[in-house]
């Protein structure tokens, strides 16, 4: 108990005393002024948000996608790979989509109309309801193959 008051007492005289340091000029020199000056001039604001990601450009880039698959919110085309994690017993991916809410999705799991049923290193690859398949990678290319 004796350390802690010893430690509040140095610590009261040190927040209470003025300190005796030099006192520099504040004025600068013309060069320094300029430099100060351009320094704090507003900058413009880039139109579109850097942190934003491509909101715009959402799923694949490809432009034979169907429109009724463009404006399902759930279809795979609305979304990014971001990771995969394989297990022993369970197997999981994550998807972004355009707002960045993440979706995990299990083996066997739907997503919309579509279910997860493989997954490789780097890809994963989803069922159709007609028995085709989708396959995303990590560099968002989405494909459509009848076998995997």
């Amino acid at each position: 108990m004796n350390f802690f008051k010893i430690l509040f007492a140095l610590f009261i005289l040190f927040f209470l005393t003025n300190s005796f340091a030099d006192n520099h000029s504040t004025e600068l020199s013309d060069g320094v002024k300029e430099i100060v000056d351009e320094l704090q001039e507003d900058e413009e604001v880039p139109l579109n948000d850097p942190f934003a990601g491509n909101e715009g450009t959402t799923g694949s880039l490809d432009t034979t996608i169907p429109d009724e698959e463009k404006e399902d919110l759930m279809s795979l085309y609305n979304f990014k790979l971001s990771g995969l994690i394989s297990g022993k017993d369970n197997s999981y991916i994550s998807l972004v989509n355009s707002g960045g809410e993440i979706v995990t999705v299990t083996l066997g799991q739907y997503l919309g109309k579509i279910k997860l049923v493989d997954l490789r290193l780097n890809e994963a690859i989803f069922e159709k309801e007609d028995k085709s398949f989708m396959v995303i990678d990590f560099n968002n290319v989405i494909r459509e193959t009848d076998e995997y």
